[in-house]
Formats: structure tokens, C-alpha cells, sequence
């Protein structure tokens, strides 16, 4: 694939899963320039924001809070579903950081870790924090936000307009599909979950999953708007119209 919009190798370092934003096993970043283009080719058929995101399978929250930090300018509020309570903690943590005061409260954890556990790299943490406050304020400011608990196969109205959603699904031996998912052997989850998913949002907004995966599998007879290949991932951008 050829970068339409990310076309510049910036450094997002600050972005790394375990830098500022948290981490935990079982539960992956995702890569950010990845990240940063699928949302903008999603966007580019939402015209001008504010946009509602859903992630609702979002694991630690990484995606959707390195989405609100690269695109606060263009988001309106921010949503964070899963079914696991532990990943749920985590991601409520992240999301924290759409905020001055959860960056400013990073910052600070940083840096008395670098003084307590006597390591320098923590002062470096403590600077991108530092950055990425700088950055979100100037995109903006604090973004709203969500992390609540939620099945992606038994969706609950999202509670806030959403325009777009983007989430990285389960795959391999990292994470697992559970709650109200195809039992395990069945066919490919994907499609149900997007029809799952479009039973609950306006005709117009977007759909765009992506998993480490030669190609991802649609609904029978729905046509994407775009489909993506980098790598081992895959991803799938669809009208929730096209789902009814």
C-alpha cells in the first residue's frame, strides 16, 4: 500500500506502547502511522468534524488514545468498549491522557519513578509526556472521553454520536475473541461483528477493521470503500449502510 495521507516518516516515538501511554502482556500497540492513515482515509469519507470514534474492541485503549492525541482537532469524543475489565482498567488510564491533568499526573508518576528507581529513562518518559501535552493543546485541548464495558456481538447504543469506527480485532495467540463472539471453529467472527456493530450506528458512518490477516473477510454481498494491505495486516473500510 501506498501512504495517501502519513506520507512523512515523522517520529513517534512518544507514542510507543510502554513510553507514556500503558502497557500490559496480551495486550499490543499497533502501529502508529498504521494508525494515523486509516484514520484519515476513514475520515475523508465523513467530511469535516467533529467525529464520534468507537473502538470496541479496544483491548488497553492504545489505538483509540494515539488516535484522540494525532487527531484531537478532528474528534469530538472519544469511545472504549471491551469485554475484558482488566484491559478495561488500563484503557481507562490512557485515556486519562486526552486530558492536561492526566498528562500532567504521567508526567509527575515519571518522573518520581525516575528519582525512586534510580533510571534515567523515566525523565525521558517524562519529557514525552511533557510533549504530548504541549501537542494536545495546541490541537485543542482536553477530548472527551469514554472507556465503559461492551461486547462488540451484543452492542449497546454507544451512548454519544459515533462517525466513525476503528478497531484492530482480536487475532492469534495474543488475544481472544470472548463474550457473545462465534464459538471458537466457526466461520471467520468478522463479519458478524460488523454486522453486530452497524446495528447500532447512523447509515453514514464508517467502519474500518483491521487484524494481522492476509485479508479481511466481509459480509456477504457488501463491498468495501477501501481495503488496505501492510504488512501482515489487513484492513477494511465500510459504509454501515452497506451492512443493513
Amino acid at each position: 500500500m501506498s501512504y495517501r495521507y502519513a506520507t512523512e516518516r515523522a517520529d513517534r516515538s512518544d507514542l510507543a506502547t510502554g513510553q507514556v501511554l500503558r502497557s500490559a502482556p496480551g495486550h499490543p500497540g499497533f502501529p502508529v502511522r498504521l494508525a494515523d492513515e486509516l484514520f484519515q482515509r476513514a475520515a475523508a469519507h465523513l467530511g469535516p468534524g467533529p467525529l464520534g470514534l468507537w473502538d470496541p474492541c479496544c483491548g488497553s485503549g492504545y489505538l483509540a488514545t494515539v488516535l484522540g492525541l494525532l487527531h484531537r482537532d478532528r474528534l469530538g469524543h472519544v469511545l472504549a468498549t471491551d469485554v475484558d475489565p482488566d484491559a478495561l482498567g488500563i484503557a481507562a488510564r490512557n485515556l486519562a491522557l486526552l486530558t492536561a491533568d492526566g498528562l500532567a499526573a504521567r508526567e509527575r508518576e515519571l518522573r518520581a519513578g525516575a528519582v525512586e528507581f534510580a533510571k534515567p529513562s523515566f525523565l525521558e518518559r517524562a519529557d514525552a509526556a511533557r510533549r504530548l501535552a504541549d501537542g494536545l493543546a495546541r490541537l485543542g485541548g482536553d477530548l472527551p472521553h469514554t472507556a465503559r464495558p461492551g461486547d462488540a456481538f451484543a452492542p449497546e447504543p454507544p451512548g454519544h454520536p459515533v462517525d466513525l469506527v476503528l478497531t484492530d480485532v482480536p487475532y492469534g495467540d495474543l488475544t481472544h475473541w470472548s463474550g457473545a463472539a462465534p464459538a471458537s471453529g466457526a466461520a471467520d467472527p468478522v463479519p458478524a461483528l460488523m454486522r453486530s456493530l452497524a446495528s447500532v450506528l447512523p447509515d453514514r458512518a464508517v467502519l474500518a477493521v483491521t487484524a494481522r490477516t492476509r485479508r479481511i473477510v466481509l459480509p456477504q454481498g457488501v463491498c468495501a470503500l477501501e481495503r488496505v494491505r501492510v504488512g501482515n495486516r489487513a484492513a477494511a473500510l465500510v459504509r454501515v449502510a452497506e451492512l443493513r
